[in-house]
């Protein structure tokens, strides 16, 4: 049973660099909505 649960180092990895993706793609959204926002405030 616990063979089943453990996970090979490569997907483990891969699991990481998947959640460090989307942190960082939610990172930049924030930051170009933000930027958007301020540039579409100064034209007006």
């Amino acid at each position: 049973m616990f063979h089943v649960l453990a996970e090979t180092a490569a997907q483990e990895g891969k699991k990481t660099i998947l959640a460090m993706l989307v942190v960082g793609l939610v990172f930049l959204s924030v930051v170009a909505v933000g930027e958007l926002t301020h540039w579409l405030r100064h034209r007006r």
